[in-house]
């Protein structure tokens, strides 16, 4: 089996770096929080102290990394990937945007490195369990070489040659699912102001034109039992939708509804912070409609 490199080991990074290590690869690795550390060691991780130590040992690379600020300075800045010995392709699962990815493209094609996109779709449980949507882009003969990886995450789609085309994807898609708790919560506030039962709502919705994941998945799990604890934070799916909103100014794409569903997640974050669960944006609406958002299920 191979030597394979990852870099972030956090709730996603450690359950597809151990998806990896059940399948009889080597797993070298580096992350800079000592619980992430301490988890990955229980694996059987080999933790080694910077990501140039990473790709000094592992051809492939990946990372699983939360803002695109840190996956520049892991391959490209100081003691980075892209000065490792052994390093030829290097796979970002990490959702990072269009503009970081063809950066990693030209950073790494200097130093005769392979670079493949892959943001994924799917949360924590999704990485534990292997049933990720990946979303790839790359040179084909890379992502070819990637694949058998990728496929121990769930189910890679190329979307084709062009770096930022697979982060444009994932963009794409975690719109509109922010989109879809965004007007779930007003459409759910409203019928319960007006005296419905929000489990028989939930009920009609997914039998009904209105279903979206957010009925069937967010509301049941996080939502109507009041936890609030789907598995993404607030402050994540903010940066996903600035570079969202960043791509479409770039395009030249007016998007006004991904501009209110923003702000309110702006909102969610000023509010009750950066690691508020993302589904806690039902929290702020129902506030605004004068309900009781701290209510017992």
């Amino acid at each position: 089996m191979s030597i394979l490199g990852f870099v972030g080991l956090g709730r996603m990074g450690g359950a597809m770096a151990a998806r990896l290590a059940a399948r009889g690869h080597e797993i070298v690795a580096f992350d800079p929080a000592p619980a992430a550390r301490e988890a990955a060691r229980g694996w059987g991780a080999r933790l080694v102290g910077s990501p140039r130590a990473v790709a000094d040992e592992a051809a492939v690379v990946f990372l699983s990394l939360p803002h695109p600020q840190v996956v520049l300075d892991t391959v490209v800045g100081a003691n980075a990937l892209r000065q490792g010995q052994a390093l030829e392709l290097c796979v970002d699962l990490s959702t990072s945007g269009p503009q970081v990815a063809q950066q990693l493209a030209a950073g790494l094609a200097l130093h005769g490195v392979d670079s493949i996109e892959a943001p994924v779709s799917g949360g924590i449980k999704g990485a534990r369990e292997g049933t990720l949507a990946l979303m790839a882009a790359g040179p084909e003969a890379a992502f070819e070489r990637a694949r058998e990886f990728l496929e121990i995450f769930g189910k890679p789609f190329y979307m084709g040659t062009a770096p930022g085309a697979g982060q444009t994807m994932k963009l794409v898609n975690n719109l509109l699912g922010a989109c879809a708790i965004a007007i779930t919560s007003e459409g759910m506030a409203l019928g319960i102001k007006a005296g419905l039962d929000p489990k028989r709502m939930i009920d009609v919705l997914n039998v009904s034109s209105g279903r979206s994941s957010a009925t069937l998945d967010k509301w049941p799990r996080s939502v109507l039992p009041r936890t609030f604890d789907f598995g993404f934070a607030a402050g994540l799916c903010l940066k996903d939708i600035r570079l969202c909103l960043d791509s479409a100014r770039d395009l030249k794409v007016p998007v006004p509804v991904a501009d209110a569903v923003g702000a309110l997640l702006e909102r969610t974050v000023a509010t009750l912070g950066q690691d508020a669960d993302f589904t806690a944006m039902a929290r702020i609406v129902e506030a605004d409609a004068g309900l009781d958002p701290d209510r017992p299920a």
